[in-house]
């Protein structure tokens, strides 16, 4: 598997698969607000820079970077008050890693969890 800017790659008998990195953050980010206790997701540290810059804008709250055939997602949630935030979090470590694997066949190296606020009703 090699790593692109833009495309995952990685060769198959009958030639090449490509997978767009905003489809893996496509993916991450359905798989964490399904989570319960999961109001949203936050902007990632550097979103607001790239979009004064030009620079394509990347998936609201999801990093992701490959690194020796497998995916590291970075993910940014605002938690909803009443939870558990530890639980939160390892929750959406499993979600967005299994809906990742099962999705895509690679697999997932780390899923760290960046709790940025939580919200009250």
């Amino acid at each position: 598997m090699a790593d692109s800017k833009e495309y995952i790659t990685y060769p198959e008998e009958a030639g090449s698969i490509n997978i767009s990195e905003e489809v893996l953050m496509a993916i991450a980010a359905g798989a964490a607000l399904e989570t319960a206790g999961v109001e949203g997701l936050a902007n990632s540290p550097g979103k607001e820079l790239s979009d004064l810059i030009g620079k394509k804008s990347l998936s609201k709250g999801v990093r992701v970077k490959v690194a020796d055939d497998a995916i590291g997602i970075d993910i940014f949630i605002i938690v909803k008050a009443g939870n558990v935030v530890s639980g939160v979090g390892k929750n959406v470590q499993e979600a967005v890693k299994t809906s990742v694997e099962a999705t895509t066949g690679l697999p997932v190296s780390a899923v760290n969890v960046h709790v940025s606020g939580v919200t009250f009703k």
